[in-house]
């Protein structure tokens, strides 16, 4: 029975379990469980993951969640994986699981809450939260700044220090990846001093390709969208002011 993916590619571990499965060959059925739309709280999804979040796969009978649970089965499970993903050298395993633990208390902590709170909240229709904002950019910049001092201070191209990514290299830049959506001013703010980092996600995807642009187009035409709204509320909020010029004052 044929692999099947639950996802939404605007999720970052959604997009690393597809890239994954792809760069290795991996026949799957992709469904897409659409967040924008909450599909993910209905009754039929609960059924498959009761935690309703993506990714999710069923393999047969057998249902995981969680992406780096995902990864790891899918590296061990499927016949043709390459070694780097998931080395069998144990001590290299470990290091993998250490920093797969990281990523989510730090790395996807800020870059997920930044990015929720100052362009893609707006979007689903939620609050926006400067002040939580800001916390979520100091958390994401000590990480990308962890990132570059412990794990790419050598001469290695990524994280394990070799020449070939593993899982979780494809999780975090796949996390990092969301800063798309940003501004460009933002972006440039947050990911312009990291130059080893940039230099990480432009190895992963060239590690990667086609199949890492791929899966990433929906950022960008996401980010096209997000601009516009942008442009159209701004000019509306500079026509408003300057209506409101123009109107006498009272006395």
């Amino acid at each position: 029975m044929e692999l099947k993916v639950y996802a939404d590619r605007m999720s970052q571990p959604s997009r690393a379990v597809i890239i994954f499965c792809k760069v290795n060959g991996i026949n799957f059925e992709e469904i897409k469980v659409d967040l924008s739309k909450r599909q993910q709280l209905s009754a039929e999804f609960k059924e498959i993951n009761p935690m309703r979040q993506v990714p999710t796969i069923v393999d047969g009978r057998f249902k995981l969640f969680e992406s780096h649970a995902i990864l790891i089965y899918l590296a061990s499970a499927f016949p043709g994986v390459a070694d780097h993903w998931y080395p069998a050298d144990v001590t290299r395993r470990a290091k993998i699981h250490s920093v797969l633990d990281w990523h989510h208390s730090n790395l996807r902590r800020g870059a997920a809450t930044f990015v929720l709170n100052t362009v893609l909240g707006a979007a689903l229709g939620l609050p926006m939260k400067p002040q939580v904002a800001a916390e979520a950019e100091k958390i994401l910049s000590s990480s990308l700044s962890k990132i570059e001092s412990i794990w790419l201070k050598g001469n290695g191209r990524f994280l394990l220090g070799g020449l070939q990514p593993s899982i979780a290299d494809l999780s975090l830049v796949c996390e990092i990846m969301q800063l798309e959506l940003l501004d460009e001013k933002d972006r440039s703010r947050v990911l312009g001093p990291h130059k080893k980092v940039q230099q990480w996600i432009e190895d992963t995807r060239n590690a990667t390709k086609p199949h890492f642009d791929e899966a990433h187009k929906i950022l960008y035409i996401a980010k096209t969208k997000f601009q516009v709204q942008r442009t159209l509320q701004a000019n509306s909020e500079r026509e408003e002011s300057s209506i409101r010029k123009a109107l006498p004052s009272k006395m």
